[in-house]
C-alpha cells in the first residue's frame, strides 16, 4: 500500500510539473507580448523570466501532490 502511494505522489508531481510549466509558459506569453523578437534574444535582464517560469511549475507540482495527499489518497499528511 505504502509503494503505491509513494508512486502515485510521484506521478501526480509530475503531472503538477507539467501543468505548471504550461501556466507558466502563458504567463511569459502575456508578460511579453510586446518585446519583439530582437529584443529577447540580445536583453539578458529577461533571463529573470525563466527562473519565474521554474518556480510556476515547482509550486504547481507541491499544489498537486499537496491537494492528492489531502483530499484523495485516504491519509493525513
Amino acid at each position: 500500500m505504502a509503494v503505491k502511494i509513494l508512486s502515485m505522489n510521484w506521478i501526480v508531481g509530475i503531472t503538477g510539473l507539467v501543468c505548471g510549466f504550461c501556466a507558466g509558459q502563458m504567463l511569459l506569453l502575456f508578460m511579453l507580448r510586446y518585446k519583439t523578437n530582437e529584443e529577447l534574444k540580445v536583453d539578458k535582464s529577461l533571463k529573470i523570466y525563466g527562473l519565474l517560469n521554474w518556480l510556476i511549475a515547482f509550486l504547481g507540482a507541491v499544489t498537486f501532490v499537496y491537494i492528492y495527499r489531502k483530499y484523495f489518497s485516504g491519509n493525513i499528511l
